[in-house]
């Protein structure tokens, strides 16, 4: 009985932990004004919280991530002043899922 005890402890810890490392994919966008450094110091607290920068933007000033949820709420602290946008990455389409027929 003891040994079924630890096991479900176990579990649940396990579980627990993982809830809480789970990443998402996010795009991060600064007005064009935005110091680079602010985009740089974003970049880094991703990097060092164990999350990725997938893609640097060239056209827009911003970089899309794969990245905890905890990492996206510091990274919008740190950039509230200079109004970043953090939006979750998702699939768009522009038709909606209408197919055209030849």
């Amino acid at each position: 009985m003891k040994f079924f005890a630890f096991f479900i402890a176990a579990l649940t810890f396990f579980a627990g932990a993982i809830a809480v490392d789970i990443q998402k994919s996010v795009l991060i966008t600064y007005p064009s004004e935005t110091p680079d450094h602010v985009v740089e110091q974003a970049k880094k607290a991703i990097v060092d919280a164990g999350g990725v920068i997938t893609h640097e933007y060239t056209l827009i000033k911003g970089f899309a991530a794969k990245v905890a949820q905890k990492v996206v709420d510091t990274v919008s602290a740190l950039g509230q002043e200079y109004q970043v946008t953090v939006e979750e990455d998702e699939e768009v389409h522009t038709m909606g899922d209408a197919h055209i027929g030849i």
